[in-house]
């Protein structure tokens, strides 16, 4: 349990990354840890698109001001919910799936960070355009993956006074 918990509260949004590459097994045990998140009537409606092309990484960073970490990153990952298969729970279900693979990149010694595009509508058709992605399947989010080049302590944001026992 303790493991466990030390993972969680040492998993930080990292934006400063070394020019090691991220290796396939790492990838996929990100991925794996994706798509073992909870899924709303288990419809698992994600899809994931590695990007490792320094000029498409660049091009990502251009999606919005706060992308610019993917300039420096050596991986990204384009989360995406299939729309057709779940319209009304994509969202959460990629949301799920985007912590899982936070944890799994804290886990093997990688940092990353989320960064959001859903529900900006031009946001999601810049990188549904950039990497062809059909038009029923939303996008999430992008993150940037990769070995960290910056330290941050581990933390909880533990605020008591945000807990309601019972009622409010």
């Amino acid at each position: 349990m303790e493991e466990l918990l030390d993972l969680i509260y040492s998993r930080r949004s990292i934006r400063e990354y070394t020019d090691e590459p991220v290796d396939d097994e790492s990838v996929e045990a990100m991925l794996k840890a994706a798509m073992a998140a909870p899924s709303a009537e288990n419809l698992q409606p994600w899809h994931f698109v590695t990007v490792r092309k320094r000029k498409v990484l660049d091009e990502l960073a251009e999606v919005h001001k706060y992308a610019h970490m993917l300039k420096k990153a050596p991986l990204g990952i384009v989360v995406c919910g299939d729309q057709e298969v779940s319209e009304r729970h994509w969202v959460e279900d990629t949301c799920a799936a985007t912590q899982n693979i936070l944890l799994a990149a804290t886990a093997q010694g990688l940092g990353g960070v989320w960064i959001s595009l859903y529900p900006k509508k031009k946001h999601q058709k810049f990188v549904r355009q950039l990497l062809d992605i059909p038009e029923h399947v939303g996008v999430l989010c992008v993150l940037a993956i990769g070995h960290p080049a910056e330290k941050k302590k581990p933390r909880t944001q533990y605020k008591p006074e945000r807990i309601h026992h019972g009622e409010w």
